[in-house]
């Protein structure tokens, strides 16, 4: 243990010289030292050892030892795990294991507590380059969206276009199945769902809402017009201001109709955030002001865990099969698929966008049988 606080002692001196010279080195990062004044202490939970820091008027000091008041409390367990999660840059999954079994912690304002945190990080980051750069001020970027993988085309910070990836000599080979006498390898080119193809426009959109906004005649503390919701128009206001309003209808809602007034509940895959998924700090939240939940729909792996529990009568890995390529089984063994209330051209777009129409060409190429089952004749 004492050749870990050996190394502590040197890491956390250290880190005063790297933030200093970082902050010389880029203009980002000396602009960011500028936003706060605060004392930060990095310490041990015994307080046999720490060191603060002093961020004041863009300027940053430190000094060993435990500070009697400080802003913001980064707490490590022993010394050992301070040097494995404060060691750069590639920790990041060890700090998040850490926090769930509370072997790091944080105190201090939220503000103060995610913008010290968040400095910690960007020393690490800041300068870092990426993107491929291309003719006429052109960069181009990679983006994996849950519509499929695509480039992203930037020129002086704006969107050009959004493509499907298309793969070089650099990029893996793909896989090839034999099958039934013929290969069959997919193209060096991902595939892309329409919603994704569309991010530039929902991007620079006139109708996306960048700041809060206010019906023009709704008066939180008097008059409210609500006859005119859907008629007037809306100015912006400050989040500040938003903030008061959301508070206070909170207030009033549960003084007025009770505790049970306010109801949430979570979609999937699309609301994430820190209280819009449902596994975030979405049910602490509204636990703490009080609500009635809405019970969470079947509408994603609880339709694999239950049909596996009549497939194969059991639940395991979330019904989930065996780790095999059902892919290269269809296409060597199959003598028929049956589509039953499936069109899976038509609602394949999320994640794997359409890079299973090819298959079903490698299907109807070897000829084996297709049936569909279903009311309408479908885009399949």
């Amino acid at each position: 243990m004492a050749f870990e606080k050996t190394q502590l002692s040197v890491m956390l001196l250290g880190m005063e010289k790297v933030m200093k010279y970082t902050a010389r080195l880029y203009p980002a990062f000396r602009d960011r030292v500028k936003e706060k004044n605060l004392i930060a202490q990095i310490k041990i939970q015994d307080n046999s050892q720490g060191r603060y820091f002093v961020f004041r008027e863009g300027k940053v000091t430190s000094k060993g030892g435990i500070h009697s008041h400080p802003d913001v409390t980064m707490i490590f367990r022993t010394a050992d795990i301070a040097v494995k999660l404060l060691r750069a840059p590639g920790a990041h999954l060890s700090r998040i294991s850490a926090m769930k079994n509370f072997q790091i912690a944080l105190e201090g304002p939220d503000d103060l507590t995610l913008w010290f945190s968040e400095t910690l990080n960007q020393m690490l980051s800041v300068g870092t380059r990426y993107g491929t750069t291309l003719k006429e001020g052109v960069k181009r970027y990679t983006s994996n969206t849950n519509g499929g993988p695509v480039f992203v085309y930037v020129k002086k910070g704006k969107i050009l276009r959004i493509t499907p990836i298309e793969f070089d000599e650099t990029d893996a080979t793909p896989w090839t199945i034999e099958a039934r006498g013929k290969r069959f390898t997919p193209p060096r080119k991902t595939t892309i769902s329409p919603h994704a193809l569309g991010w530039k426009s929902m991007v620079y959109s006139p109708d996306r809402l960048l700041y809060p906004m206010k019906r023009v005649d709704f008066d939180p503390a008097g008059d409210r017009n609500c006859h005119r919701r859907g008629l007037s128009g809306y100015e912006r206001i400050s989040w500040d201001e938003a903030l008061d309003v959301v508070a206070g209808e909170i207030r009033r809602v549960k003084r007025e109709h009770g505790p049970g007034a306010i109801m949430n509940g979570s979609g999937s895959h699309h609301t994430w955030g820190h209280l819009g998924y449902w596994l975030s700090a979405r049910i602490r939240f509204f636990n703490t002001i009080g609500f009635t939940p809405v019970v969470h729909n079947p509408d994603s792996w609880e339709g694999w865990y239950w049909g596996a529990m009549h497939h194969w009568g059991q639940s395991m890995r979330l019904g989930g099969g065996e780790s095999y390529g059902t892919v290269e089984d269809c296409l060597r063994h199959c003598e028929m698929v049956v589509f039953w209330s499936s069109d899976p051209e038509a609602t394949s777009g999320v994640y794997g966008a359409s890079e299973g129409t090819i298959r079903r060409q490698w299907l109807k190429e070897l000829g084996i049988k297709m049936v569909h089952i279903d009311p309408y004749y479908n885009h399949t």
